[in-house]
């Protein structure tokens, strides 16, 4: 588990090394056992009034990718410097006139027991075109659970985090 302290020294690490210019702002730097994701917000596109909705998306579209290709060499460096240290992986992702993009990112293998009842649950999936295959009929599940359970996470998450303070406070706890 990820402690708060390590997330804040992480998200201090990026907004410190980030070149000013990057982003408008450091959105969000959220980290797991394999990756440390990093979105920033990018200034949307200047576009006249009255422009159609499929005008505006594509402009978007168009600026979030003029952006991953403009920065690339200089994320690349910053992520080699964050994996070396970090030891974890890199993902880069945007924020731009109220749309979210995540580039290339890990998708890490996630291995499960599943008894006969939950399998009938993914193959049901697969059935009703939901998913293709079992892999993507449970990723379809948990980001169900994700969508309609985050307060209850968020506060699970805190929960861990005072469970690892009073456990580093232990007879175990190394001596200064």
């Amino acid at each position: 588990m990820i402690t708060q302290e390590q997330r804040d020294k992480l998200r201090g690490w990026f907004a410190g090394r980030l070149p000013d210019d990057l982003f408008e702002e450091l959105v969000e730097v959220t980290v797991d056992r394999e990756e440390v994701t990093v979105v920033g917000r990018i200034p949307g596109p200047k576009l006249a009034e009255g422009v159609s909705d499929a005008e505006s998306e594509a402009a978007v579209q168009g600026r979030i990718q003029e952006f991953r290709e403009r920065t690339r060499e200089t994320r690349i460096g910053v992520a080699r410097e964050a994996e070396h240290q970090f030891r974890r992986k890199v993902s880069w992702g945007v924020e731009c006139a109220g749309q979210r993009a995540l580039f290339t990112h890990v998708a890490a293998p996630v291995m499960t027991r599943l008894r006969q009842p939950e399998r009938q649950v993914l193959d049901t999936l697969i059935a009703g075109g939901v998913a293709r295959s079992r892999s993507e009929a449970l990723a379809w599940c948990v980001r169900l659970v994700q969508k309609h359970t985050d307060d209850w996470l968020t506060e699970l998450r805190e929960s861990l985090e005072h469970v690892e303070k009073v456990r580093a406070q232990g007879p175990d706890a190394e001596e200064d």
